[in-house]
């Protein structure tokens, strides 16, 4: 799987969480999940594991604790997958 393909993916698996965080079209790997996107850390929780049912991946705390931006979720994933 592809960076664009878990990227895409992960649109979908983050769009149901955000309130208020703009068009998923104009989100892009640079667009911080807490602060542009307003994710609460709760809902960020839901995220991860979403993720980890979508990709039969494993996330540690210490590694969700990194996530930033959609991108540094997407290549977690892609690091995991591979």
């Amino acid at each position: 799987m592809n960076e664009q393909q878990i990227f895409e993916k992960m649109v979908a698996i983050i769009k149901p969480y955000v309130f208020g965080g703009g068009s998923a079209e104009k989100w892009r790997m640079e667009t911080h999940i807490l602060d542009d996107l307003k994710v609460n850390s709760a809902r960020l929780v839901d995220i991860i594991i979403g993720l980890e049912d979508s990709f039969n991946i494993r996330i540690e705390d210490d590694e969700a604790d990194r996530l930033e931006t959609i991108g540094d979720a997407v290549h977690l994933v892609k690091a995991k997958l591979n």
